[in-house]
């Protein structure tokens, strides 16, 4: 049986749409930590089942690509993402991008 995510409840509520779309813009549809554009995902910095309190505090939330998301949900999981995973996320990011400009 799978289980939910902790924090899955703060996504279904009616705020997150609106909140979430704030996000990007401040983050000028970029991810924050490596520049990607294209499918993002709006990260909570302090987990919700941590902090429930900041569920839905703008400060509190990132525009991240796939990639650099899943490194963060690694790392507060106490997984290590491997350095081989991330050279070859950051290879598969920049040719994107470089068919992107062709």
């Amino acid at each position: 049986m799978k289980r939910a995510r902790p924090g899955r409840w703060a996504l279904r509520d009616r705020r997150w749409p609106a909140l979430r779309l704030k996000a990007l813009r401040r983050d000028g549809f970029r991810c924050v930590q490596c520049g990607a554009r294209g499918r993002l995902e709006v990260h909570h910095r302090e987990p919700v089942r941590d902090r429930p309190d900041l569920a839905f505090t703008l400060e509190n939330l990132a525009s991240l690509c796939a990639s650099c998301h899943a490194v963060e949900t690694a790392r507060e999981q106490g997984r290590v993402v491997s350095p081989e995973r991330r050279a070859w996320a950051a290879a598969v990011r920049e040719l994107a991008n470089t068919k992107r400009t062709q």
